[in-house]
C-alpha cells in the first residue's frame, strides 16, 4: 500500500465510522421490528455495511 496523505486517512477514518455506525444502527433496528420481512432486509443492510467497512478496513493494513 503506499503512503496516504493526512486527509485521505482523515476520510478513510469518516467512511469507517459512517460504515461502523450504519451497520449498528441497521442491526438494532432489526431487533425491534416484528414484520420478518423488513427484519431480514433490515439485517441484510446492516451486512452490506459491515461488508465495506470490512473492505475500507482492509485497505489500511
Amino acid at each position: 500500500m503506499s503512503q496516504l496523505s493526512e486527509k485521505e486517512l482523515s476520510a478513510l477514518n469518516d467512511l469507517l465510522a459512517d460504515e461502523e455506525l450504519l451497520t449498528k444502527k441497521f442491526s438494532m433496528l432489526a431487533t425491534q421490528t416484528e414484520d420478518t420481512e423488513i427484519k431480514e432486509k433490515y439485517e441484510q443492510i446492516s451486512q452490506k455495511h459491515q461488508t465495506h467497512f470490512n473492505a475500507l478496513y482492509e485497505y489500511l493494513k
